[in-house]
């Protein structure tokens, strides 16, 4: 493979990031978010604070309408709980940062930015089951 095919955008929209929207049933409408890039999810893995972590993640994620960080701190401050949840949700599944733990995706990156996310390459697959050693410690 030519690297050059490493550096072009992965998937058929502007950012190169896979998307989708999310319905906001309380609000009547809906959202446009897109996965993140690695680049972005490391950024945002050293944030210690949920809501700040939450304000970039979304500030990078959202399509139509696209939002500062400061106007998704406004969203946080008028938003029921689960309505943003719902989207983060979003994001975490579209950047393959989940499987089946969308819901403590913000969580654990501001808990343990050394965290380490990895999609088993398919259904079968399995831990090798080896721990960290001495060394790691």
């Amino acid at each position: 493979m030519d690297k050059e095919t490493l550096f072009a955008p992965a998937a058929n929209t502007p950012s190169g990031m896979p998307e989708d929207d999310v319905p906001l049933p309380s609000r009547g409408g809906s959202v446009r978010v897109r996965g993140l890039s690695r680049d972005e999810a490391l950024a945002v893995r050293g944030i210690k604070h949920e809501a700040t972590a939450e304000r970039v993640i979304l500030s990078y994620a959202m399509v139509d309408p696209p939002m500062t960080q400061e106007e998704v701190g406004r969203w946080q401050k008028a938003s029921i709980a689960g309505e943003m949840e719902d989207v983060t949700d979003k994001v975490s599944e579209l950047s393959g940062l989940s499987d089946g733990a969308a819901k403590e995706v913000v969580k654990e990156l501001v808990a343990d930015p050394d965290a380490e996310f990895r999609a088993l390459p398919s259904s079968e697959a399995g831990d090798a089951g080896v721990g960290p050693t001495a060394a790691d410690e």
